[in-house]
């Protein structure tokens, strides 16, 4: 746990900011919904408490590895930072390169596989449902 994060979690008042470093988030595992091949997650809105709105993420998905798809109940962004990919949206498929970016719609089924020599990397975003 970050230093940042444990003098959030010892003080009374909300917080007004929460600054996380991403080496204290990765995990190294099967890629998601599928486990086709190995990834790298960073699961950065995971360090920041409860209740939030959205979740901010990093994957990396090593050579030879995909996102399977599945159905999403909200809308989902993948941004590429590096690397190359295919990403599938309800049967159809668009190449993904750095600097492009994918939004996904709520009732779509979704995946992304790596292309090419590299891994890809990619930053995550979707909202959680509301709390209350």
């Amino acid at each position: 746990m970050s230093l940042v994060f444990a003098l959030l979690l010892a003080g009374s008042e909300p917080a007004k900011m929460v600054v996380i470093d991403e080496a204290d988030t990765v995990q190294e595992g099967p890629a998601p919904h599928g486990k086709i091949g190995q990834s790298t997650a960073w699961r950065i809105s995971d360090a920041v408490p409860s209740p939030r709105s959205f979740e901010f993420r990093k994957r990396k998905l090593h050579v030879g590895a995909a996102i399977g798809v599945h159905p999403i109940d909200h809308d989902e962004i993948y941004y590429v930072l590096s690397g190359s990919g295919v990403v599938h949206s309800d049967g159809e498929e668009r190449p993904l390169r750095p600097g492009t970016a994918a939004w996904l719609y709520k009732g779509a089924s979704v995946g992304i596989r790596q292309t090419g020599g590299e891994p890809l990397v990619l930053i995550i975003a979707y909202p959680n449902p509301p709390q209350g």
